[in-house]
């Protein structure tokens, strides 16, 4: 992943195997100070969606190797709720209908116009954006999703326990402010037992491990005589 990237970069992904019309859309959106990633197949797209997730999903109807209606079940069912537009030179309406039944969020005929599709890229951009803010904690390097329990930085998703994820959301949620043993002993095992001090230093010591692939910094900092500091910068 390019980290060097602005944060409000808006990224997007286009599925479609016209290379010619990828090339199009690449330098409209460029212009317009976006990103494009282009895939042939359904198969490619399905790769790049898995390395990293885009802002919007540009989604032809008409594939080699699969129809992009079924490209959208499959990410629906899998629980991927990233904004999709689908794109068709087919007319027929009951594609169209099929298409927003099966989960996308947008639909717009070939040949269109340049500035539309800028304009529906940029709403669909903004609406799942806004979603996700209630949904994420996101800092530069790292991010928590809070509904998939998972947290993932440059090289990837980190491999955490479902008790060092609880652990990191309680440190992570409120930024710069220092977090007793007992509350997050409390985070990690609610309910009326308490594992001893200890126990929760040996879980923050493994969990800086982990964290150590998320970039070269100290994302946990030690309070002598109170407990833990979380020392990232929350990302609108």
């Amino acid at each position: 992943m390019d980290t060097s990237l602005p944060t409000d970069l808006i990224t997007v992904l286009m599925i479609d195997d016209d290379a010619e019309l990828a090339g199009m859309v690449g330098e409209l959106l460029l212009g317009q100070g976006m990103q494009l990633r282009s895939a042939a197949t359904a198969a490619l797209g399905l790769a790049a969606l898995a390395q990293r997730q885009p802002d919007v999903l540009l989604l032809d109807l008409m594939l080699p190797d699969a129809n992009g209606l079924d490209v959208c079940r499959r990410l629906r069912e899998s629980g991927n709720d990233l904004p999709v537009l689908m794109l068709t030179a087919r007319g027929d309406p009951f594609d169209r209908v099929l298409g927003l039944e099966l989960g996308a969020d947008d639909y717009l005929g070939k040949p269109f116009d340049p500035r539309e599709l800028v304009a529906r890229i940029r709403a669909l951009a903004r609406r799942g954006q806004s979603a996700r803010r209630s949904t994420q904690l996101r800092f530069n390097g790292l991010s928590l999703d809070l509904l998939a329990r998972r947290a993932t930085c440059p090289a990837g998703a980190l491999a955490l326990t479902s008790s060092e994820f609880k652990l990191l959301l309680a440190l992570a949620s409120q930024p710069g402010a220092s977090v007793s043993r007992e509350a997050l002993c409390a985070a990690v095992q609610p309910g009326s037992y308490m594992p001893l001090d200890r126990a929760v230093d040996v879980q923050v010591a493994r969990l800086r491990k982990k964290l150590a692939a998320a970039g070269e910094r100290e994302w946990i900092e030690t309070v002598r005589g109170e407990g833990y500091v979380f020392t990232g910068s929350r990302l609108p």
